[in-house]
């Protein structure tokens, strides 16, 4: 009998314990919406300016990059009459990103600690800043043109040669370059006299205008290059006093005063590894590029996906590479309160931006009557694909910038040039598969 009553009393406990157990899961199910509201609300709350902020010159980026795509979607000519181009596109929209958003967040962390005024005056900061940017440029420029080069050959593409490959990507440069510095450095003082952080602002608003200016840039140089092949001899002179200039550019970086040598040296080896990476990149692009111009859509997509997911990372990077300067982020292996909260603002910003892209790319296609993937395609491809991206890109900006500035390097110089080349291979590869996994689909 007691055995029974036991028995009775533990089966009474156990449907008791069940049935509490099954309310307390329907109460929290019935309370989540207003615990996920409640979290909404103070998250905003806290993040409200960085948030606006960011969004403001992500939304400036995504129409920049649309520009960008819309171009780029429509080079059919150029990319069919000179094979190869697409293979030095994605590194030289990354490069003038890589050079001038790494040149707004120097200006951001001065302006942060107080070694630089935010008026427009003569100043060594300033002065040697731009002497750093242009020789990078010129030695990037070059560089990217012979690994295009280098690229082409090993994947058996066909392609230009590389007097022209390297010729293209100088001009080009240069002449993105002359427009960059100065609105570079109006974005970065401008924004903090106004009293918003450059971290928000900057590089995604430099990713904008570089990819802006970029495509046109190569097109203008492409005409030059094809002017100045009229007379052989004069493109292979041309040539060697590109080759001359960049070296003595180079050399008197790395023997230049403090600061333009930190610059040099450090950004250097790190932007050859992004050139490499954007070239790569372009490699993956080349090598689809059949698939890609059977649909306005995705070749317009590519440079805004490229551009905003850069952007997003970017962010991240400048915001990062300022709390390790300031004191705020402390440079530990584990993600502290502060990071977490910067993760938890770029995937906020994630959600709203990449259909926003994906709805943008299929909207212009449709308005120039070109093929496209229809709107739920589109966007389902660029949420899936940038939220894999941005996943990825988290963890690897946390620990570049904080093994970078435990190294004793500036993550200024580092974390965004490394980071959103990164971003630029990672994002391209993830897109074609979506887009390939999706369409099949």
């Amino acid at each position: 009998m007691k055995m029974i009553r036991q028995f009775g009393h533990s089966t009474v406990m156990l449907v008791v314990n069940f049935i509490l157990f099954l309310f307390n899961i329907i109460r929290k199910i019935i309370e989540l919406p207003s615990l996920l509201a409640a979290t909404l609300r103070s998250f905003l709350e806290d993040t409200n300016s960085v948030i606006t902020e960011s969004l403001i010159s992500l939304l400036i980026c995504a129409f920049g990059c649309l520009f960008t795509g819309i171009i780029l979607g429509n080079m059919e000519f150029y990319l069919e009459t000179f094979p190869g181009l697409m293979v030095i596109i994605p590194g030289a929209i990354g490069m003038r990103g890589n050079i001038f958003g790494s040149f707004g967040s120097r200006l951001s962390t001065h302006l942060h600690i107080g070694t630089l005024s935010p008026e427009f005056k003569r100043s060594d900061i300033l002065t040697e800043n731009i002497t750093s940017s242009i020789i990078l440029t010129m030695v990037l420029s070059v560089l990217l043109g012979i690994i295009a080069k280098a690229v082409c050959i090993i994947f058996n593409f066909p392609s230009i040669s590389l007097f022209d490959f390297v010729l293209i990507s100088f001009i080009a440069g240069l002449i993105s370059s002359i427009v960059m510095l100065p609105i570079t450095m109006f974005i970065s003082l401008k924004s903090f006299e106004n009293g918003w952080d450059p971290d928000n602002i900057t590089t995604p608003l430099i990713a904008a205008f570089g990819d802006f200016f970029t495509l046109p840039a190569i097109i203008a140089a492409i005409h030059i290059v094809h002017f100045v092949k009229i007379v052989p001899i004069v493109e292979k002179i041309l040539f060697a006093l590109v080759i001359i200039s960049t070296l003595l550019a180079l050399v008197a970086g790395y023997t230049s005063d403090k600061e333009i040598r930190n610059i040099v040296r450090q950004s250097t080896p790190v932007l050859f590894v992004c050139s490499i990476l954007g070239t790569l990149a372009g490699g993956i692009l080349n090598g689809s590029i059949t698939t890609l111009l059977k649909s306005q859509t995705l070749l317009t997509l590519v440079p805004l996906f490229s551009g905003e997911s850069g952007g997003l990372v970017s962010v991240l990077s400048a915001r990062l590479s300022s709390g390790l300067h300031s004191g705020l982020i402390e440079a530990e292996l584990k993600p502290g309160k502060v990071t977490l909260e910067n993760f938890s603002i770029v995937l906020f910003l994630s959600l709203i931006m990449f259909p926003v892209i994906g709805f943008l790319a299929e909207a212009s296609t449709t308005v120039l009557g070109n093929a496209g993937v229809n709107y739920l395609n589109a966007i389902l491809i660029s949420l899936i694909a940038g939220m894999i991206v941005v996943g990825v890109m988290l963890l690897i900006v946390f620990y570049i910038s904080t093994i970078s500035y435990r190294k004793g390097l500036d993550p200024d110089n580092i974390v965004i040039p490394l980071s959103t080349s990164l971003t630029d291979s990672i994002s391209t590869l993830v897109l074609v598969v979506v887009s390939l996994i999706i369409l099949a689909l």
